[in-house]
């Protein structure tokens, strides 16, 4: 049987309250940093084969905004945060006070780079984190990298080790709110969580659920 046959509601639940503990964490780090009241939920944790996960981000040649790792330790794997392009813009202009900034058009200031760089370290931190306390297994993510380009281009590091032994990702959605905004106003990405099939098996042997 491939892994992703074997997971289950159970297993995604449990992934889904995990992402809302790290969101927690990063939202306060956000708030911090924005200097006002950042909200982050988790409101859907999904499994997607490959052909689901690029019609999800607007298909393969969709200019996106993504944040790449590795994650590394007792668990590795890949992982992407993916921001469609105006999106990403809305959350950079807020945070650099610069309604000018825009991954439409290239050179981007240092600033910006710098500005999403540090979220991704903040989102990927702040996930990583909590999925390590939860299972007591020693996981880290690398530096994570920046790229503006097509999803395809993007994911595709990820995919090539991936499709040697599955044909699905698993699917975390965020939404990011400032006070009293609206969802229809959230900022919303996607992680895509690319695992090594064994580290998750150790995973979620670790959090007591059964993949057998």
């Amino acid at each position: 049987m491939n892994f992703s046959e074997k997971i289950t509601l159970l297993h995604l639940d449990v992934l889904k309250e995990i992402g809302n503990i790290g969101a927690a964490h990063a939202a306060t780090a956000l708030s911090n940093l924005l200097g006002k009241k950042i909200d982050m939920r988790v409101p859907d944790v999904k499994m997607a084969s490959f052909n689901e996960m690029m019609e999800l981000a607007g298909g393969s040649e969709n200019a996106v905004v993504g944040i790449y790792l590795r994650i590394e330790g007792d668990a590795q794997g890949s992982m992407f945060f993916i921001l469609p392009i105006e999106q990403a813009n809305r959350f950079i202009q807020s945070l650099i006070q610069d309604e000018s900034f825009d991954f439409h058009t290239p050179p981007y200031s240092e600033m910006g780079l710098s500005a999403m760089q540090e979220m991704g370290n903040i989102l990927s931190g702040s996930y990583l984190s909590a999925l390590s306390d939860f299972t007591g297994l020693k996981i880290y993510p690398t530096v994570p990298g920046l790229s503006v380009d097509m999803f395809g281009a993007i994911i595709s590091i990820g995919l090539i080790e991936l499709s040697q032994v599955s044909d699905t990702v698993i699917v975390i959605n965020t939404s990011i709110y400032e006070e009293v905004m609206s969802d229809d106003d959230a900022v919303k990405g996607q992680f895509f969580l690319l695992p090594e099939p064994d580290s998750f098996e150790a995973i979620f042997k670790a959090l007591g659920v059964p993949t057998t």
